[in-house]
C-alpha cells in the first residue's frame, strides 16, 4: 500500500521524459530558465490579480460615477423647463461634469452594434445604466478610441452623451504593464552577466578536465575562481592532476631504471657467451638472452606509452603513404581511404606507436588489409580490416590485458611480451578514446580506433 502511494505515476514519468528531451542541455541555458520561469510565473499571477481586482474595481467605480452624472442630467431635463433647448443643462454638464450632451428628436435608437469579445467597459457600463437609469439605451464603446457614446430614450426626446473613455475606464493599465516589463528587463540585464560570470569557472573546470582526459596540457589561463564550492573543486582537480602526473613519472622512472639495470646484465651475458663455450652450448642461452631483450623493449614501450607528450599535428595522408611503402616491402595488399581533414591534433609519437601496433599485426597475419579514416566534428574514427585468422569473440577483451598471449593461430604480439594491444589501448584512452575489436567483412579481424582529434 505504501509503495503504491509513494510511487510516481507512469504518466508523470513519461511527461518529464518528454520535457527533458526539449530542455537545453547546457548549464547556462538551464540556469537562465531557472531565473526567467519563476519571474514570468510571478508576473503572470500579479497581472491576473491586478486585472481581476484593481482594473475591474476601478472601472466599476468610474462607470458608476459617470452613470450617476448621466442620471442627474436626466433628472434636470425632466424637472426644469426646456428653456432655450436646455442650454443651461448642456452648459452645466460640460463645465461641471465634463460631459458633452445633445438633445435629439424622439427617433428610434440605433440597432445594437457588435459586442467586443472582451470589454470590461461595455459590460460594466451597460450594467450600471440598467441598474441606475433603467431606460432603453444604446452605447458604443467600439467606435472612437477616446470617446464613448451613450444614447438614452426619454419620453419625448433622446439624450446623447459623449463621455471621455478615461472618465469611465481605467485606461492607465498599460503603465503598470510597462513598468512591470521594464523592471523585469532591467533585472535580467543585471542577472544574465552575473550568472555568466558564475558559470564561466565551471565551464573552464570542465574544459581543463576534458583536456587532461585527452592527454592535452591544461589551459594556461585556468585557475580556480568563482564561488567557494567551484574554487574547491578547481583546487581538488589541480591536486588530483599533479598526483596522477607524479605517479606516471614514478612508474616510468621505475620501469626505465629496472630495464636499464637488466639490460646491463644482459650485455654482460652476451659478452661472456661470445668469449667462452662452444656454439652448441651457447645457442639456447643466446635465445634466452634475445627473448629477455625483447621483453625489456616491450616494457620500455609500455612505459613510453604512459609518458607525457605535448599534443601536435599528425598528417594522416603522409602516414598512409608510409604505410603503402611498408606494404610493398612486406608484399601485402593495402587499400586506404581518408574522409575529412588529414591533419589531426594528437600526441604524434604516441599515436604513431598505436597505429604501428595495430596495423603491424595486420601486416603480420594477413595478406589483404584495408584502412579507412574519417575525421569529422573533432573526432577521428579509423577502421583496420584484414583477412587474417582473426580472434575469437570471447578473447577480444582478454588480449588488451598486459602480458596476455593467445594460443590461437593469431598472436597479436610477436615480441612475446603480450603488451602490443595494451600499449595501443592505453594510448587511445589517454587521448580520450578507445579501441574495439570486431568481425571484419573481409573474414578476419576489424580494429576500430576512436579518438578525439
Amino acid at each position: 500500500m505504501l509503495r503504491a502511494i509513494g510511487s510516481v505515476p507512469k504518466s508523470w514519468k513519461r511527461f518529464w521524459r518528454l520535457v527533458s528531451l526539449y530542455l537545453p542541455k547546457r548549464l547556462y541555458a538551464r540556469s537562465l530558465i531557472i531565473i526567467i520561469t519563476p519571474m514570468i510565473l510571478l508576473q503572470s499571477v500579479v497581472t491576473l490579480v491586478f486585472m481581476e481586482r484593481h482594473w475591474q474595481t476601478v472601472t466599476q467605480r468610474l462607470s458608476t460615477a459617470v452613470t450617476r452624472d448621466i442620471a442627474a442630467i436626466i433628472d434636470m431635463i425632466e424637472t426644469f423647463p426646456e428653456g432655450d433647448n436646455y442650454a443651461d443643462v448642456i452648459r452645466i454638464a460640460q463645465e461641471r461634469l465634463r460631459l458633452k450632451i445633445d438633445i435629439l428628436p424622439p427617433d428610434p435608437l440605433p440597432p445594437p452594434g457588435p459586442k467586443p469579445f472582451f470589454s470590461i467597459l461595455d459590460q460594466i457600463l451597460s450594467a450600471e445604466i440598467t441598474d441606475q437609469i433603467n431606460r432603453p439605451f444604446w452605447i458604443d464603446t467600439v467606435g472612437a478610441s477616446n470617446v464613448v457614446e451613450v444614447r438614452i430614450q426619454l419620453e419625448d426626446k433622446v439624450l446623447r452623451v459623449f463621455v471621455r473613455r478615461s472618465q469611465a475606464y481605467a485606461s492607465n493599465t498599460h503603465i503598470f504593464i510597462v513598468w512591470m516589463v521594464g523592471t523585469s528587463l532591467v533585472l535580467l540585464m543585471i542577472a544574465i552577466p552575473f550568472l555568466r560570470n558564475q558559470i564561466k569557472p565551471i565551464l573552464q573546470l570542465a574544459e581543463a578536465a576534458e583536456s587532461f582526459g585527452k592527454g592535452r596540457p591544461m589551459p594556461r589561463d585556468f585557475r580556480p575562481r568563482g564561488a567557494e564550492e567551484v574554487r574547491r573543486a578547481g583546487f581538488a582537480f589541480i591536486q588530483m592532476r599533479e598526483r596522477i602526473e607524479r605517479q606516471l613519472e614514478q612508474r616510468t622512472a621505475m620501469l626505465t631504471g629496472v630495464s636499464h639495470d637488466l639490460r646491463t646484465i644482459l650485455t654482460r651475458f652476451k659478452l661472456q657467451l661470445a668469449v667462452g663455450g662452444a656454439k652448441a652450448d651457447t645457442e639456447a642461452l643466446n635465445q634466452d638472452v634475445n627473448d629477455m631483450q625483447a621483453m625489456l623493449e616491450g616494457y620500455l614501450s609500455f612505459a613510453r606509452g604512459e609518458a607525457l607528450e605535448d599534443p601536435g599535428r599528425f598528417d594522416l595522408a603522409v602516414y598512409f603513404e608510409k604505410l603503402a611503402e611498408e606494404a610493398k616491402l612486406r608484399k601485402r595488399t593495402l587499400s586506404t581511404s581518408l574522409s575529412g581533414d588529414p591533419d589531426i591534433h594528437v600526441r604524434p609519437s604516441a599515436f604513431s606507436r598505436l597505429l604501428a601496433n595495430i596495423i603491424g599485426n595486420a601486416f603480420r597475419y594477413a595478406r589483404n588489409i584495408r584502412v579507412s579514416a574519417t575525421h569529422a566534428r573533432g573526432r577521428l574514427t579509423m577502421i583496420i580490416d584484414d583477412d587474417g585468422p582473426g580472434i575469437p569473440a570471447e578473447s577480444r577483451e582478454d588480449v588488451f590485458k598486459p602480458f596476455m598471449r593467445l594460443d590461437t593461430a593469431r598472436n597479436l604480439d610477436a615480441s612475446g611480451t603480450g603488451l602490443g594491444l595494451s600499449i595501443a589501448r592505453d594510448i587511445a584512452r589517454s587521448h580520450g578514446g578507445d579501441i574495439t575489436l570486431e568481425d571484419s567483412p573481409m573474414g578476419g579481424l576489424r580494429a576500430v580506433v576512436r579518438v578525439p582529434a
